[in-house]
């Protein structure tokens, strides 16, 4: 009857033809003649003994040293094309950050012929090291085209445990964990992570069961990222190949409590509702601001960042007193408002695509906005230092000249 084969969750896995007997691990001799006379050979007897010792002694030494301290040879990891072909990625670099790098199989080893099954794993390494085997195997597998994303693949698991099973055989699991990260411009990406495998159990004696577990679980995890990324490519802002930044102004005519800015809707003194907290020796006050609020969305494989700017004035915040409602002090409350745009418009200016990254451009963009604000008071202040709060008409209006020229410059 002929041994079962193994059983392999996800594939069949079929048996390797049968190893051939080894002699003296694969190393033969050729037997050497003789035919001298009985007398010659009797004189020559101990130079062949001292001979043979020497090529005894030179065998037991080249054994000691090809032979495998387990018994076990490494394992080969064959490389294949594998069933797909990447249309979004390649990889770049494969990382190694196995917690053990020593061994990336454990396997009970076949049993001696009228022996019982071997109960105790053996660690096996793949051939020249498992980093060296995976990225030998993902090069000939993954063409490597620069045109494409390039794909950092860290190997978090790569390890195969053998256990007995019932019936005198043997149980196997092979686990693979990836993490995939995409390298941009002097940024690395993370994209997500994988970690999958097989199973299966063969006969004790099919210790060849074991390269083609390996071989499947690794062809899983590169299988699964290339329909992942397929996937997202286009609507992943991550995969974004690049970005573009669409400014809106916000100029709604009504809005509780607040007006937004419009050359064609200037302040008036209506807008003024609210009153002074405490005593003030001012004529006049307003509060502007400036917001912006944002979406994004991916665009036949680019980001767009949609960014609607609002700058605006709170109506309740701004007060007036009775007998200051005149022309010209409403002017100077107005080129408050005037300058709160002029630095939105300037805070619009900074936010291009050369300063946004893929992965952090919503920080970045937060950043800038506070700097803005923060000019915005400074330039607030230095407009009231200069003009007296309005009282140094001069001043004033070489205030109005400037404000004017840059608003019409931007």
């Amino acid at each position: 009857m002929a041994e079962p084969k193994s059983r392999l969750v996800c594939y069949t896995l079929q048996p390797l033809p049968p190893f051939g007997k080894y002699d003296f691990g694969r190393f033969s001799f050729p037997l050497m003649m003789f035919s001298h006379k009985r007398a010659r050979r009797r004189s020559r007897f101990p130079q062949k003994v001292a001979f043979w010792a020497l090529m005894m002694l030179t065998l037991v030494t080249m054994l000691s040293a090809v032979a495998p301290e387990n018994g076990l040879s490494p394992i080969v990891l064959k490389t294949e094309a594998l069933a797909f072909t990447p249309k979004e990625f390649y990889v770049a670099r494969v990382v190694d950050e196995r917690a053990d790098k020593k061994a990336v199989a454990h396997i009970i080893p076949a049993p001696a012929p009228g022996k019982a099954p071997v109960a105790t794993a053996i660690p096996v390494d793949l051939q020249g090291g498992g980093l060296q085997a995976v990225q030998r195997f993902i090069s000939k597998g993954i063409p490597a085209n620069e045109n494409l994303r390039p794909i950092i693949i860290t190997l978090k698991e790569f390890v195969l445990k053998e256990s007995p099973a019932e019936n005198g055989r043997v149980q196997g699991q092979a686990v693979t964990s990836m993490k995939f990260e995409l390298q941009g411009e002097g940024e690395v990406i993370p994209l997500t992570e994988y970690k999958g495998g097989v199973r299966y159990n063969r006969p004790a004696s099919q210790v060849e069961a074991v390269e083609p577990a390996l071989r499947q679980s690794l062809t899983g995890a590169l299988a699964w990222f290339n329909k992942w990324i397929e996937e997202n490519a286009s609507t992943n802002p991550r995969l974004a190949k690049g970005i573009n930044v669409i400014f809106t102004d916000y100029t709604s005519a009504s809005a509780a409590d607040t007006v937004f800015y419009s050359p064609d809707r200037p302040l008036n003194w209506n807008d003024f509702t609210g009153s002074p907290a405490k005593p003030s020796k001012y004529a006049a006050a307003v509060f502007p601001g400036f917001a912006y609020g944002g979406r994004s969305e991916v665009v036949n494989g680019e980001l767009q960042i949609i960014l609607d700017l609002k700058v605006y004035v709170l109506q309740s915040s701004s007060w007036v007193k009775p007998d200051s409602r005149d022309n010209y002090s409403l002017n100077h409350e107005q080129k408050h408002f005037d300058i709160a745009k002029l630095v939105a418009e300037r805070f619009k200016q900074k936010i291009t695509p050369a300063i946004l990254s893929v992965q952090d451009y919503n920080s970045i963009i937060q950043y800038h906005w506070i700097e803005s604000y923060r000019e915005m008071n400074q330039l607030q202040e230095q407009y009231d230092n200069e003009t007296q709060h309005g009282l140094n008409k001069v001043a004033q209006e070489q205030w109005n000249k400037k404000i004017a020229e840059e608003l019409g410059n931007l």
